[in-house]
């Protein structure tokens, strides 16, 4: 039975006086991925950190399975709801273990331990990234790609249906871009709801089943992936010209000299 995991209503968002959305109405049900696309700096990130509740929209509300956003305590919304953001910070010295194991907290008493079924989980989600081995590297040795994969692991480990992620595939190597892919499709099919950030039009057209395109200026088109990404949409999105090609029975969109 779908369910309407995220809704926004009305949702006008602003940053520095530039308008990123206005009037988005949106409903992110059960199993479905949404690639969220647009050009550098129109406000993708934005709108993602208030999706996610950690931004104020301008007007309009959310609603996080039926019931306010803003009305959540912290701790029951990380419950339901799991935001990866662009970066990834490391403020002091932890393994990879210890860091994967700050996504149980919204599950534990605020004075209890992570308990061996948590550190469990957290290897588990490790494995999932193709990390395993890494349980007790110091995170501040790692290469970017390999520590982003770890923030993924992380927020796998708090084990809600609602996966908000800026640009999850930043800093990773081609193989390892078909190991997250691989892994968000199969999480959609369990269930879960993905929002994701790219700058690439090809993973929504490998994995999405909508995307929300943002133009400037408060302008979106959203809807399914096949009426929504199209060549002259990913044209004008971008302002450059591209065609459409086709590689083992997949569309492809590929950028191209000349005139939008």
């Amino acid at each position: 039975m779908s369910e309407i995991h995220l809704e926004a209503v009305q949702l006008a968002v602003q940053i520095g006086g530039k308008q990123v959305c206005n009037r988005l109405n949106l409903q992110i049900q059960t199993g479905e991925i949404w690639a969220l696309l647009g050009e550098n700096g129109v406000g993708k990130s934005t709108l993602m950190a208030t999706l996610a509740g950690a931004r104020l929209p301008q007007q309009g509300a959310l609603h996080l399975q039926g019931q306010r956003l803003a009305d959540y305590a912290p701790r029951l919304r990380a419950q339901r709801l799991g935001w990866l953001a662009q970066r990834d910070d490391d403020p002091f010295p932890a393994t990879v273990l210890e860091t994967v194991l700050a996504g149980r907290h919204p599950h534990l008493d605020r004075l209890t331990w992570e308990s061996e079924e948590d550190a469990a989980i957290a290897r588990a989600e490790l494995a999932r990234v193709d990390l395993a081995g890494f349980a007790t590297r110091d995170v501040t040795t790692l290469s970017g790609g390999e520590r982003r994969r770890v923030s993924l692991a992380t927020l796998l480990a708090q084990q809600t249906l609602l996966l908000l992620l800026d640009e999850p595939l930043s800093q990773l190597d081609l193989r390892h871009q078909l190991v997250v892919l691989r892994l968000l499709r199969q999480l959609a099919q369990i269930g879960c709801s993905i929002v994701f950030i790219s700058h690439d039009p090809n993973h929504a057209l490998q994995i999405a089943t909508h995307a929300l395109l943002l133009f400037g200026k408060g302008r979106t088109v959203s809807g399914p992936i096949h009426e929504v990404v199209t060549p002259q949409s990913i044209a004008e999105l971008y302002r450059c010209a591209v065609r459409e090609v086709a590689a083992g029975g997949q569309r492809l969109i590929v950028p191209v000299e000349g005139e939008p």
